[in-house]
């Protein structure tokens, strides 16, 4: 009896141990796959200034040229085109489009500054230093966010897709599907060019895309959550705007009637 009590023990101490083994494999293993480990498509910033932001100004078009901020603002009869002191927000020079048009992404091209419309299918074309119209263009498209690689004019539409037209003709030329890790990324808004990368805002999500634009594949995402509450803002005034300044090699990023504008600068992840 005494042999027999013993190996009943020695059997429910090997019970025991290898329940006790797997709990932890399946908690280990539910930790690892909760876990967010640092990889190369992980990105972090810092905060190097905040400057003051126009906050009546619908932002749906950002850019950067020579020393100022230039910034397209939408809504029906509220849609400009402007250029801003970075330092202080101030208005140094507005060009308000016609009441019927809702003005939408922006950007340079040579000596000229380009501006997406809503739903009107139009393109307007400026003298950037004077905001004189020099022509227009249509597209097939909505009209969302723009921006230039030197070569083409890059477009998005609310869609997962970005056009690529001819800056010369506005003729598109192909367009990209962006995914990421096999989906279609929906709603792309605001788009920058920089080093090579298209940064998107994507409409209603607190991050930025970074998409190679021969692919489409969004190589990984930076997260301005942060940034958004510390805005305190209403929901539908949603993270849209960003430029990028080549000389100091910072990015500025704001939102649809933020009261700030954030210079940021991109550091390496551990």
């Amino acid at each position: 009896m005494k042999r027999i009590t013993k190996d009943k023990r020695h059997l429910s101490a090997f019970i025991v141990g290898t329940l006790l083994v797997l709990v932890l494999i399946i908690l280990i293993v539910r930790a690892l796959g909760q876990q967010r480990f640092p990889t190369q498509t992980q990105y972090a910033y810092e905060v190097v200034n905040v400057y003051s932001h126009d906050s009546e100004a619908f932002t749906e078009g950002l850019v950067f040229d020579g020393g100022y901020l230039c910034e397209g603002t939408g809504l029906y009869g509220e849609s400009t085109l402007r250029r801003v002191e970075l330092k202080t927000g101030r208005v140094v020079q507005q060009r308000a489009l016609s009441d019927d048009l809702f003005g939408e992404g922006i950007t340079v091209y040579k000596d000229e500054m380009v501006q997406l419309t809503w739903l009107e299918h139009r393109g307007l074309v400026y003298d950037k230093n004077t905001f004189k119209p020099l022509r227009e263009f249509s597209y097939p498209t909505e009209g969302w966010g723009l921006t230039c690689n030197g070569t083409h004019l890059i477009m998005s539409d609310g869609t997962a897709y970005l056009y690529f037209l001819n800056p010369e003709t506005f003729q598109i030329v192909k367009r990209v599907e962006v995914r990421y890790e096999g989906n279609p990324i929906m709603r792309l808004n605001e788009l920058e060019y920089i080093k090579g990368e298209v940064y998107a805002n994507v409409w209603y999500d607190r991050r930025i895309a970074r998409i190679d634009p021969l692919s489409g594949e969004v190589k990984g995402w930076i997260d301005l959550s942060h940034l958004v509450d510390y805005a305190k803002l209403d929901p539908e005034n949603v993270l849209n705007g960003i430029a990028y300044n080549t000389e100091d090699d910072v990015i500025y990023v704001t939102g649809k009637r933020w009261p700030q504008l954030f210079e940021i600068r991109l550091v390496p992840m551990n």
